[in-house]
């Protein structure tokens, strides 16, 4: 469903991706229009509640993470490293229950020996609805958004958020909903106060392989075109 967090709904590029499980390790390969190609390699069971991602892109190598992640009933943490010579390190944590938990995020430039990020939020959940509250960009922005799901099965949600940015006093109000048409087929849509309107629509054609068909459009400028993107994910 639509995330709390952003709603990031749109894809605007074309790839294909792919999975391949081996033993302890998930080999996922993704392969876009501008001949990029990304792989992801997850280990599992290397640790007790331990599990460690790595990812490199081709030709960009500069983009390569190895990330380590540890679970606990009621705790995660996360530590991502950039692979170069100066690496950024970025960690997170959460705390909490089911129905309520804390989170914080920070980001570290090695060479330059700064914060490039830190981050809290607070987050409600009960079997009907959601709600959050995050502290971001180093202070300087605050986020508050709620989820409610519109049935028991959860086939339709309606989602609001408020988005502020502390020292312009700018406001975005973005409103959403997700209809699950069937068990194989998702329709989801966005519009926010600034007239920016998303669209999606995801169809599982065969098991665990879906094709994605989105769009966004701007209401303010209508001598612009459309944008639509069209992704296909084939899992084995």
């Amino acid at each position: 469903p639509l995330s709390s967090a952003g709603c990031n709904l749109l894809v605007h590029a074309a790839s294909v991706a792919t999975q391949y499980k081996y033993r302890n390790a998930l080999f996922d390969v993704k392969i876009d229009t501008d001949s990029n190609i990304l792989t992801t390699i997850t280990f599992t069971e290397i640790l007790p509640s331990t599990k460690a991602i790595a990812s490199f892109k081709v030709p960009d190598y500069n983009s390569s993470k190895l990330e380590v992640q540890y679970f606990h009933d009621h705790a995660t943490v996360t530590a991502a490293a950039a692979l170069q010579q100066n690496p950024l390190i970025d960690v997170t944590a959460t705390l909490g229950s089911p129905t309520i938990s804390f989170g914080a995020e920070a980001g570290y430039d090695t060479t330059s020996r700064t914060f490039t990020k830190y981050n809290v939020g607070i987050s409600v959940t009960k079997p009907d609805q959601c709600a959050s509250i995050i502290l971001g960009d180093k202070g300087e922005s605050i986020k508050a958004s709620h989820l409610y799901h519109l049935d028991e099965s959860k086939r339709s949600s309606v989602v609001g958020e408020v988005f502020r940015k502390i020292s312009t006093n700018e406001n975005t109000v973005t409103v959403g909903g997700l209809y699950a048409v069937d068990h194989l087929t998702n329709v989801k849509a966005k519009l926010n106060s600034n007239g920016k309107l998303g669209a999606l629509l995801q169809h599982e054609v065969l098991t665990k392989s879906i094709v994605t068909i989105s769009g966004d459009f701007d209401t303010k400028t209508l001598d612009k075109y459309p944008r639509f993107g069209l992704l296909l994910a084939l899992k084995p």
